[in-house]
């Protein structure tokens, strides 16, 4: 039994309902409560009328409450007058502010590559052009043309000494940085292709019968595919060498700039077959939960809103043919059980895969019975998840040892499931007492929703701080083409305005949750103006403020100066994507960045526009000549 205090008056209905749920859920109380207020998208517009809102927490008058305040009263002339006042606006038509930190010389820069990057020949075509570059001008004189252009756009220097003086005159002027050693491996797709898809070869020759498309080795799997970042699986040494590769990036970002970002790739620290397994293994299982759900009325429902009763769940498990005691290991593990379980003690059930094999089964619809899940997940393949976990491990202790933290960069979903796993195993171990680890969610997903709030959801309840920067995707082109050529469903969302929708929709949920306990941190990663307004005018209705560095923004060096500068001269938490490594290994990351940011290149008029007007404007005041100073 539990006391709710009725809301107020006002919420009454729907609004109401969704109020209760919010209540219920936030608490981790299980109950069996399922509200129905319409459609997805009328409920999440009336769960903003009721969340959005400032005021302080109403958690003395319901523990675990997820509501605020001051629902219980209607605001006064007072309140309003107050929020009107503590609203920060940030003004992105400005000029001369956006651009103080730049010479002429680079915004003449900045208008010629972005003129340049909008022509998708020369953006299709960038290695073919940049090998021809090469025979004509000669390796050095190459090198010196990429650093007057696309080189000294986008890339901060060479080594860690080269960046400095980049990385302190944006920190000057209140831009952070989120150090990203951008060499990768120079090897052509088809030496990346039979490399990989080699090493499969031998398990996946055995018992793969009934393996799902999405998880079978591809050639696009290896890394060498168009606008694909290669780091392709040599050995556990060759990981180790990334490895070490991170933490002199590390230690750059310490000795550079203050509360600094190191940004990793999962995929570099382990073998990418043992991710592919792992994901499919992790998505078989969740989808069984989401089955085992309909069984018991459950379909449509959201899934953190999902519960199974564990007495029809054990008898209709021993229907299928299951041996293993669903019930006795759920309830032996609480001191008191509700008898109902949800996704997040389902999927504990992974957590203790070592001990509780028998339980693990899912079924196989061609064979019509159940089958072991973990059946190719061998002993190796615990080796490496444990040498995975370790090269993890020393990164974080590194992070926490330079006062920085770390960005665990999203790749593709065949390898995404295990990449968040692995990632939150380390949040669980290092973001006790601060933020020091950041997964990334990519909205261009169907399921990125869940995916946010799930983790969320699995922070609260153990008590850890949640990190996540917020990106749309950057592998929409091979995805699509991947799902096509192997034939399954693809999992990016239709169009540029629904993964919009999914954006939002995220971003509201996490910057709620932060006006509740302060406890999430978030970084809002995107060149979309209207996103970052939109972030800006939650955060004015929720109470927060930039100074509790809850909510950062994140840019790519070179990009969107005019939304950037503006915001960090506001006081707000700003970041650039600082790349940096030789000019010869750095142009394959280069191409790859030119290909994902096409669109935004193409479509970066309202950019140019501004570049143009500061230069006319400097020249007009006899500023043509401006030197920054800091």
């Amino acid at each position: 039994m539990f006391y709710l205090k009725p809301a107020s008056a006002a919420l009454t209905g729907a609004r109401a309902n969704i109020y209760l749920k919010r209540v219920l859920f936030s608490g981790r109380l299980r109950s069996t409560f399922s509200a129905t207020t319409g459609t997805e998208q009328q409920q999440r517009e009336e769960e903003d009328g009721v969340r959005g809102r400032g005021g302080g927490s109403a958690r003395s008058e319901c523990p675990g409450q997820a509501g605020r305040g001051r629902e219980d009263r209607p605001a006064s002339a007072a309140d309003a007058g107050a929020t009107a006042a503590n609203e920060i606006s940030v003004d992105f038509e400005q000029t001369q502010e956006a651009y103080r930190s730049k010479d002429s010389l680079e915004l003449l820069r900045s208008l010629v590559v972005f003129k340049l990057c909008s022509y998708d020949i020369l953006v299709d075509k960038n290695k073919e052009v940049m090998d021809l570059g090469k025979k004509v001008l000669g390796q050095k004189a190459f090198d010196q043309l990429m650093k007057m252009t696309f080189y000294g756009q986008f890339v901060a220097g060479e080594d860690h000494r080269d960046i400095r003086p980049l990385i302190q005159k944006n920190q000057a002027f209140g831009v952070g940085s989120v150090l990203d050693y951008g060499v990768e491996d120079d090897i052509s797709q088809e030496e990346a292709q039979q490399k990989e898809m080699n090493t499969c070869a031998e398990k996946e020759s055995i018992g793969e019968n009934h393996k799902e498309a999405k998880y079978e080795a591809h050639k696009q799997f290896s890394g060498g595919a168009t606008g694909v970042r290669s780091y392709v699986y040599a050995d556990e040494a060759k990981c180790d060498q990334h490895m070490e590769t991170f933490i002199k990036c590390i230690k750059a970002s310490g000795g550079t700039s203050k509360d600094g970002f190191s940004a990793i790739k999962m995929t570099a620290l382990g073998r990418p077959q043992f991710l592919l397994q792992f994901s499919e293994v992790l998505v078989k299982w969740r989808r069984f939960f989401t089955f085992l759900a309909s069984q018991q009325g459950k379909h449509g429902v959201e899934v953190l809103e999902q519960r199974l009763e564990l007495t029809r769940l054990q008898e209709f498990l021993t229907k299928l043919g299951a041996e293993g005691d669903f019930y006795g290991w759920f309830t032996g593990r609480k001191e008191e059980s509700t008898g109902y379980i949800d996704m997040l003690d389902w999927n504990s059930l992974i957590d203790d895969r070592t001990n509780v094999p028998h339980l693990l089964v899912v079924p196989n619809v061609k064979l019509g019975k159940l089958e072991p899940l973990l059946r190719k997940f061998t002993t190796e393949e615990e080796d490496q998840m444990k040498r995975i976990l370790q090269r993890m491990d020393v990164l974080a202790k590194h992070a926490l040892e330079n006062g920085i933290r770390l960005m665990v960069d999203a790749e593709q979903t065949y390898f995404q499931p295990a990449i968040s796993r692995l990632t939150l195993e380390t949040q669980r171990i290092y973001n006790k007492e601060q933020p020091v680890i950041f997964n990334t969610y990519q909205c261009y997903l169907k399921e990125a929703y869940e995916n946010v709030t799930m983790d969320l959801e699995l922070s609260r309840h153990e008590g850890w701080h949640f990190a996540a920067k917020l990106v749309r995707g950057a592998y929409m082109y091979q995805e699509r083409e991947r799902a096509q050529e192997i034939g399954y469903e693809d999992p990016i969302n239709p169009d540029y305005e629904s993964t919009n929708r999914m954006y939002h929709r995220c971003l509201d949920h996490v910057l709620d949750e932060i006006a509740l306990d302060r406890n999430p941190s978030v970084m809002v990663a995107t060149h979309n103006e209207d996103t970052v307004k939109h972030t800006l005018r939650r955060m004015n209705e929720l109470g927060l403020l930039p100074t509790e560095n809850k909510v950062y923004f994140g840019q790519l060096l070179g990009m969107c100066d005019q939304i950037s500068f503006p915001l960090a001269q506001a006081g707000f938490p700003v970041y650039k994507y600082v790349p940096y490594g030789p000019v010869n290994e750095v142009m394959p990351y280069l191409c790859r960045r030119a290909q994902e940011n096409r669109g935004f290149m193409k479509g970066a008029q309202k950019e140019r526009e501004m570049l143009w007007a500061e230069l006319k404007r400097r020249l007009a005041s006899g500023e043509l000549f401006y030197r920054p100073v800091y």
